[in-house]
């Protein structure tokens, strides 16, 4: 006897996918609730950025989506083949940049566009973010969303802007988090970018091609100082002394004295003048001596 048509078994039907733009603050884990209590399959997307930005670290993010039931996928940016197309819309902003070398909506159409490569390979339909309208000045305004959302092409999903949630207060946010039972860390940290002092110091080691996948941990130590275009970062603390140590091209610590990096060891002798002027000690003068060339 033939099966009738309502005989046949039916397809179970998967949950429609979502994509969301992952900092691991208060707004982004928001959106990945939101968007499952709309019944959608959310994998969190965190890119950990060269300078800095995300609110936790990686190990506190992985466990809020593991046991939220959401898969979690790092884009790591501090490696190749990602890190030279970050550093080189840093040197070279469409868009332009804040009060230090920030630029933000570079940052986040670059961000954009990589989730969008990701979703599209893997058949995601919807990317979300956990974007508040007012929030930042230099990339959620509307006049920067309108910016950012015309030079990526294509809708981004902003759930908490949909329930009318706007400004830098976080009242409606927190009590959400409450709702749903979401821990979350305090804001902290931020853009290493963003600072004013350290501006010139990243724009000169970008354009003399010294900050790469080695090199990028030092970028943010220590003092710097460029002379006869060799490029030296003297610790500040024993922390900073270890971490120059690992390198090859150094003048190491002593007792009372910094451990210095040099990008060529042509420079030994001036790294060797540094070193005795930052030894422990009053030695203002000797320092005075190498203000013209600190970066």
């Amino acid at each position: 006897m033939k099966k009738q048509a309502s005989d046949k078994p039916k397809k179970s039907s998967s949950p429609e996918k979502a994509l969301v733009l992952y900092s691991g603050g208060l707004d982004s884990r928001l959106v990945v609730r939101l968007l499952q209590e709309e019944g959608l399959e959310v994998e969190a997307l965190y890119f950990a950025l060269p300078f800095g930005c995300g609110c936790c670290d990686v190990g506190c993010n992985l466990k809020f989506t593991q046991l939220g039931g959401a898969k979690m996928t790092i884009f790591d940016v501090n490696k190749e083949p990602l890190l030279s197309e970050y550093l080189d819309l840093i040197k070279n902003p469409k868009h332009g940049t804040g009060a230090g070398i920030n630029p933000c909506k570079d940052c986040k159409i670059f961000m954009f566009k990589k989730a969008k490569e990701y979703a599209d390979k893997h058949k995601i339909k919807i990317i979300a973010t956990g974007e508040v309208l007012g929030q930042r000045p230099m990339s959620q305004t509307g006049r920067a969303m309108s910016i950012i959302d015309k030079e990526i092409g294509f809708e981004i999903r902003r759930p908490l802007i949909e329930l009318g949630i706007k400004g830098r207060g976080r009242k409606r946010q927190m009590a959400l988090a409450e709702k749903f039972k979401i821990t979350y860390p305090s804001p902290g940290g931020g853009c290493f970018l963003c600072e004013k002092a350290p501006a010139n110091r990243i724009r000169t080691l970008l354009e003399k091609g010294l900050v790469n996948e080695k090199t990028l941990s030092l970028t943010m130590i220590g003092r710097h100082f460029m002379i006869n275009d060799v490029w030296m970062v003297v610790a500040r603390d024993a922390k900073e002394s270890a971490l120059i140590s690992k390198f090859k091209t150094i003048i190491p610590d002593a007792k009372g004295k910094p451990a210095i990096y040099l990008s060529d060891m042509k420079g030994e002798k001036n790294a060797l003048g540094l070193q005795e002027a930052y030894s422990t000690g009053e030695n203002d003068e000797e320092r005075d001596k190498f203000a013209s060339v600190k970066l």
